[in-house]
């Protein structure tokens, strides 16, 4: 298949790429640049199977020759940067899809649209199945995020029912792995960069807040069960161990040997206090599951930071 990827040169984006490349598939890597970065997916220029066209898609999207697959991941994910670019956040979740998806209609392609857990806000249940329609503050800063998110669920949704056209939605719960930005803002790559450059290691609140942590491969191999399917609405892809923040943070204490303290912080406002997927859907219609445990896949991430 010839795929149009937005978002392809960032964190998830780049490992996706590869994933596609590597299965046969030619790859329209679209990207603005204001969170990825030409260096991941350095190593595939000049590959046949691969063209990059810098936009934003935002905008209209003009791509030639046909189409057989959008794949809609462009979106700024961390709080750092959807904080910092309010409005650019709430055009890519709303604008960027309605976009993404007219380059599917008008190439009778099938859709894929990169959702979050954090269309869940901060749950009231736990864990979170798809069914749970979530508990977020529309006006709160997060919200930005969320409901350009919960909008981009229902656009998409919107063209299946009324286009017939074949749609899949992943919520991607946290994940983490080679390739994230060092001031990404986010847990993994926070606690990582602090403990390697032996500065105190930031924790919000009390740090009992829960997450859970999804190595990037396992993502990706779920993403493409989830693109080969034949189901149109929403489905988890997480890793449903879940750990407290401050248990986070010690496992990268004792895997890096830092001497740093933890610190703690203000939590941030409407910061979520569980986090945790139900994958029962994604383990009995796709057959999958997360196989890299969190200690082998923080050893893997710690490894690349130190060498970058």
């Amino acid at each position: 298949m010839r795929i149009l990827l937005t978002g392809g040169a960032g964190f998830l984006g780049s490992h996706l790429c590869d994933k596609l490349i590597s299965m046969g598939h030619s790859v329209v890597c679209m990207d603005n640049l204001i969170t990825g970065t030409l260096e991941n997916v350095a190593h595939l220029r000049g590959n046949e199977r691969f063209e990059f066209i810098m936009h934003d898609v935002s905008n209209h999207i003009s791509v030639e020759g046909k189409i057989d697959y959008v794949m809609h991941l462009a979106s700024l994910a961390s709080p750092v940067d959807y904080l910092t670019y309010p409005i650019k956040t709430l055009k890519v979740g709303s604008l960027g899809t309605h976009n993404s998806l007219g380059v599917a209609k008008k190439n009778g392609a099938k859709f894929f649209l990169a959702s979050t857990s954090e269309v869940y806000g901060d749950p009231l249940v736990n864990p979170q199945p798809e069914t749970y329609w979530g508990n977020v503050n529309p006006i709160g800063p997060r919200g930005v995020y969320d409901e350009s998110k919960r909008l981009a669920e229902a656009l998409t949704l919107a063209y299946h029912r009324t286009h017939g056209l074949d749609t899949k939605i992943v919520r991607i719960f946290n994940t983490y792995g080679e390739r994230m930005r060092a001031n990404d803002g986010r847990v993994v790559p926070n606690l990582i960069y602090q403990a390697l450059h032996n500065e105190p290691l930031t924790v919000y609140g009390d740090g009992k807040q829960t997450r859970s942590f999804c190595y990037v491969s396992d993502l990706i191999e779920g993403f493409i069960k989830l693109m080969n399917s034949d189901l149109n609405e929403p489905v988890n892809i997480g890793n449903p161990c879940e750990m407290s923040v401050l248990e986070f943070a010690e496992k990268i204490k004792a895997f890096t040997g830092t001497k740093s303290k933890i610190v703690f912080k203000e939590l941030p406002v409407d910061d979520p206090k569980v986090r945790r997927p139900d994958i029962t859907k994604a383990k009995a219609k796709l057959g999958w599951e997360p196989r890299v445990n969190v200690d082998e896949g923080l050893r893997r991430t710690i490894d690349w930071f130190k060498k970058k």
